[in-house]
């Protein structure tokens, strides 16, 4: 059995562009623990250079074919480009890895693109708190723009995708697919929306009723652009890139970047607080002391609230 490599190695590795090792310091913020923490405290110095851009949308919107020629469009421009895949159903990776690779074979070897699945591995966290941490590992190692790409529209792709500082929604035309989109969540975090599939009937009417509802959503000083694209072709992704650029240009003048940024890390550390009061609740409900406190309140010898105060060392 080999011994574990030092997360300092990893990281050392890893920022002299090892793929091996950036795939590995992945692997270990997926995973948690003590290792994971260690490896993140020596990344960070390294970050806050990337670009983050979450693509979400209902599952079928086209999300993975349209990622895949925005990819190649940033690498038009010579950009270091990584691309997480978060598939919170999936417990295994590697078939998700596999998938991607088929659906995107052109940057499956390009040495500026590093394509990563990731599902999640059940620690208390989750993906909610293992996403921002690979986003700093794409970030530290040089790449310039990290795109994000969700599966579906629960509950934890929408918090994932809001956590980017450009968010991508995408729905195709057909009758209601926007008025989804509104009750996934999706137009309070949309900065830019795509109809994708627009060479499909009906292209006219889901933009209707995304400019609809847009106009009935509180004022903004950056209202979301709505792209057409066909991903399959490649039209419209110069549009797309370019309302991403403006959407960048103004948070980056307006001030907002740094907001937004600073929101993000206060969710992400009220997460790792949560995560470890967690972790910290089921250490103390369980054992000899926890059955005998359920035994005086089963009794009556104690209230619930006092059984509680007596666990925590409140009284």
């Amino acid at each position: 059995m080999r011994a574990p490599v030092e997360p300092a190695s990893l990281v050392e590795r890893a920022l002299a562009g090892e793929r091996v090792a950036i795939a590995k310091l992945l692997s270990l913020v997926e995973q948690g623990g003590d290792d994971a923490r260690r490896a993140v405290a020596l990344l960070h110095p390294h970050t806050g250079r990337a670009w983050s851009v979450g693509v979400t949308g209902a599952p079928g919107a086209g999300k993975s074919t349209l990622t895949d020629r925005l990819v190649a469009r940033l690498r038009a421009d010579g950009a270091e480009v990584g691309v997480l895949a978060v598939d919170p159903s999936s417990p295994f990776s590697g078939g998700a890895i596999l998938g991607d690779r088929v659906r995107m074979q052109e940057h499956s070897t390009d040495p500026g693109v590093f394509i990563r699945s990731m599902a999640t591995r059940g620690h208390l966290g989750g993906l909610a708190l293992a996403t921002p941490q690979a986003v700093r590992v794409l970030d530290a190692v040089g790449k310039a723009w990290v795109v994000v790409e969700t599966v579906g529209v629960g509950q934890v792709e929408v918090e994932i995708a809001k956590q980017a500082d450009t968010t991508v929604v995408v729905v195709n035309p057909g009758w209601g697919d926007a008025v989804q989109a509104a009750k996934a969540g999706l137009l309070e975090i949309a900065d830019v929306f795509v109809v994708n599939k627009a060479d499909r009937p009906g292209t006219a009417e889901a933009v209707r009723d995304l400019e609809g509802m847009l106009e009935l959503a509180p004022a903004n000083r950056w209202r979301p652009p709505i792209v057409r694209t066909v991903a399959t072709t490649g039209e419209g992704i110069d549009d797309l890139y370019d309302a991403i650029a403006r959407h960048r240009d103004h948070m980056e003048r307006d001030g907002r970047l740094q907001a937004r940024r600073r929101a993000r890390v206060r969710a992400e550390l009220q997460t790792i607080v949560a995560e470890r009061l967690l972790a910290r609740a089921a250490a103390l409900t369980g054992g000899k002391e926890f059955e005998a406190l359920v035994d005086d309140v089963v009794q009556g010898r104690r209230d619930p609230y006092d059984a509680a105060d007596a666990l925590l060392g409140e009284r």
